[in-house]
């Protein structure tokens, strides 16, 4: 294969059609390493031979190749766009509620919230989103479209919908994020009613968006907290900082080490079968592809992005 040009003094993002070819082949060579997420019935009917890439720069640049406007459950990737809605709206405070430490336990893990006493490990555990999203359900009348407006904000978009049937589905089995809440709630972590919290909870998982969609929504954690789009500042230069280290140690659930081993970027992945990464001060990454690893990752993504990192040059570290 024939790689991209490294990242440029200004930033610019180097891909060209060649190597957005290169890397389209690169995906479906590794279609059938992983399995879909079948504990969800309505993402366990999708077609898993499907693959997207979108790479969006500071400066606007944009580059993509295979279904990146195709929209896909964002799942787990929605955790990171509320907790930054926690964040404007709680502040420092929010940080009483919940750690930010990685855990190497499975994201649903109940032993990992007792032995904590009530307060998760991170914001990207079950345990963790589901105190934001009580933090949310705390101020405002209509927290479903206070986090849909916001999504739509940041992408562009305005019609970005949560898909009803994938969260009806998360909420009839999510036996085990209910046990998460009760628990919670027995704590004193919780503030308002579990059903109200969940509601929430499944309504963010079950976003639908494309990959150019969320590497545009995410442009403001390559940019210091500001949205390079319209000049709005959504949190602050330190939170986004923060905000990013959180990204690197636990965003890839507990295969979160072996990923900054691997490829060295910020990101945040979800069974849906997306990853969204960030590379600081130049550009933000979404991969698509539906097969997931051991632990809930898509495969093909992390094939990509390590293709990406090595012939780019963009590893933080």
């Amino acid at each position: 294969m024939s790689g991209p040009e490294k990242i440029s003094a200004t930033g610019k993002v180097g891909l060209t059609d060649t190597s957005l070819s290169d890397i389209a082949k690169l995906a479906t060579k590794n279609f059938g390493a992983g399995h879909l997420a079948d504990y969800i019935p309505a993402l366990r009917d999708v077609d898993p031979h499907q693959f997207g890439l979108a790479v969006i720069g500071c400066d606007g640049e944009t580059h993509s190749c295979g279904n990146a406007d195709t929209r896909f459950s964002i799942q787990s990737i929605s955790k990171l766009f509320s907790l930054t809605l926690a964040l404007r709206l709680v502040g420092v405070d929010f940080w009483k509620r919940v750690m930010r430490n990685p855990s190497m336990n499975r994201f649903n893990s109940i032993s990992d919230l007792e032995t904590n006493a009530g307060i998760p490990s991170n914001p990207f555990v079950n345990a963790g989103a589901i105190v934001v999203s009580d933090a949310i359900v705390s101020r405002s009348s209509a927290p479903n479209r206070f986090v849909l407006d916001f999504m739509r904000t940041l992408s562009g978009k305005g019609d970005i919908y949560s898909n009803d049937k994938v969260a009806s589905d998360e909420a009839e089995l999510g036996h085990r994020n209910f046990a998460l809440a009760y628990l919670l709630k027995d704590y004193g972590n919780i503030d308002n009613k579990v059903d109200d919290v969940l509601s929430l909870y499944f309504s963010n998982c079950a976003i639908e968006m494309s990959c150019t969609e969320l590497a545009s929504a995410a442009l403001f954690l390559a940019n210091d907290g500001v949205d390079p789009k319209s000049g709005t500042q959504i949190i602050t230069s330190d939170e986004t900082r923060e905000l990013n280290a959180l990204l690197t140690t636990s965003g890839m659930y507990n295969g979160s080490g072996e990923f900054a081993f691997r490829i060295g970027l910020p990101a945040k992945s979800g069974v849906g079968g997306g990853i969204l990464a960030v590379v600081p001060q130049q550009m933000s990454i979404c991969v698509w592809s539906p097969e997931l690893d051991i632990y809930g990752n898509l495969v093909v993504g992390q094939f990509v992005l390590e293709y990406l990192v090595q012939n780019l040059g963009i590893s933080i570290f």
